[in-house]
């Protein structure tokens, strides 16, 4: 009499086997868990017109390390999905996206990180180090100045060329130069390894269509609007506005990087020298973006401290707060060097905001920066993916 063949039932309860290839998946706790809750919502798909990730996820049919990594950087965590779904806690199955999402994020932020040894450094001292940098760094620019001549550090300078009378132009850009490259280096090595684990070629980085089509999606954040209405920070559908704080932040950021690459080509193109009049492009550029850089990071912090607790990963909170704290003091203490700067009080506050820049840009490849690149990369793959010709 033949054997009768048995069908294995899927638990929803049961975490997936770690053993063997194809199995859902074989990595960290964090990943299995998104594994798991990616084979319960494939089973139901009533979030499927949420966001990108619940399309994403129904194209396939098992869950590789790769792709969870993948999907959990296209999850913009909105936290819809955890009021839609009918099996989120306290039903016993615990369907948590935003929650299971956030953990695989944050652990692939350190899983990719430039060189590896810091990774888990500043994932568990994240805000320490942010804030011992720029106090060093802030510290020995405003010691030197002071040890060679006082006057220097607390005289009135004006006009052309009186930043650099605390410190020499060369020595900044020596100094500010290496750790910009050094966190550009950084953070494209890490997006090469994100790249090759979710398994994409190099050739669709050179496809215009998903590109372009990634590019609209992140710059309006599209998938940031919890399924048509804004992010949800309650049952109660309250939103948290998020997504305007992230225009805050992002704009912001781009209009202070584009105020310094306008000051750069001042500098050797047309022989003019820092701090400029208030009118000229740099500071107009500078001051928009520094105001934005004010209100997103408040804003987003904001957000968290708001948001239902259950969404939130709490053992990671602290990169989060790092980043958005390092750009906040960036904004601040430039704002104020600017409105002081032809006052005694010149000298410390330029010391501090360098300090804080440099403290930024060395932390920037191990933290919350990095999502913007993988969420991007992230979008290029479901844009291609979903692309119809």
């Amino acid at each position: 009499m033949p054997a009768t063949e048995r069908t294995e039932v899927f638990d929803p309860l049961a975490k997936p086997k770690k053993a063997g290839l194809g199995d859902i998946p074989k990595g960290s706790d964090a990943l299995t868990e998104v594994g798991r809750l990616m084979t319960v919502c494939n089973s139901c798909r009533y979030c499927e017109g949420l966001c990108a990730v619940f399309p994403a996820m129904i194209a396939r049919r098992d869950f590789p390390d790769g792709d969870l990594n993948y999907l959990a950087n296209l999850c913009h965590n909105c936290g819809a999905c955890f009021y839609d779904c009918q099996f989120s806690p306290p039903h016993e199955f615990n369907v948590n996206v935003p929650k299971a999402m956030s953990r695989a994020r944050a652990e692939s932020y350190q899983a990719y990180a430039w060189p590896r040894i810091f990774s888990g450094l500043f994932a568990r001292n994240g805000l320490a180090i942010s804030v011992i940098a720029a106090l060093s760094v802030a510290g020995f620019i405003a010691g030197f100045a002071a040890w060679n001549d006082p006057t220097i550090l607390y005289g009135t300078h004006t006009g052309p060329g009186a930043f650099y009378k605390l410190m020499p132009h060369n020595a900044m850009v020596a100094l500010f130069g290496a750790v910009f490259l050094y966190a550009i280096l950084a953070s494209i090595m890490g997006a090469r390894l994100f790249w090759r684990d979710i398994g994409e070629p190099a050739v669709t980085l050179t496809q215009t269509n998903p590109l372009w089509q990634a590019m609209k999606d992140a710059g309006k954040l599209r998938y940031l609007d919890g399924g048509g209405a804004d992010c949800q920070a309650d049952e109660n559908d309250t939103p948290d506005h998020r997504r305007f704080y992230h225009h805050c932040t992002f704009y912001g950021f781009m209009l202070c990087l584009a105020a310094t690459s306008v000051a750069t080509l001042y500098h050797y193109l047309l022989g003019r020298e820092a701090p400029y009049p208030w009118y000229d492009l740099p500071v107009v550029l500078g001051t928009i973006g520094g105001i934005g850089l004010l209100i997103g990071p408040v804003g987003l912090l904001r957000a968290k401290f708001v948001r239902d607790p259950d969404m939130l990963d709490k053992d990671r909170f602290g990169m989060d707060v790092a980043f958005l704290a390092m750009l906040f003091f960036t904004s601040l203490t430039g704002l104020a060097l600017l409105v002081l700067r032809e006052t005694p009080a010149m000298g410390l506050l330029l010391a501090l905001h360098l300090g804080v820049v440099f403290g930024l840009f060395f932390t920037m490849p191990y933290g919350k920066f990095v999502h913007g690149i993988y969420r991007y990369m992230a979008l290029v793959r479901y844009a291609k993916e979903s692309y119809r010709p």
